[in-house]
């Protein structure tokens, strides 16, 4: 999903370059969407990671 993000980004500074600014405003929608979608999925994944490594110690 950050490779989408990246993409996204490029295609954005590449239109906004040459003056397409109508496709630059929606690629930088899309990229910031997808980036805001990762972030989200990186910290709950990070939480259930955390919470599931751990347990009761052996007796």
């Amino acid at each position: 999903m950050l490779r989408w993000a990246l993409v996204f980004l490029v295609v954005a500074l590449i239109a906004g370059a040459l003056g397409f600014y109508g496709l630059e405003g929606m690629s930088m929608q899309i990229a910031w969407i997808l980036f805001v979608v990762f972030l989200i999925l990186a910290v709950v994944s990070f939480v259930f990671g955390g919470l599931r490594g751990r347990g009761v110690p052996p007796v």
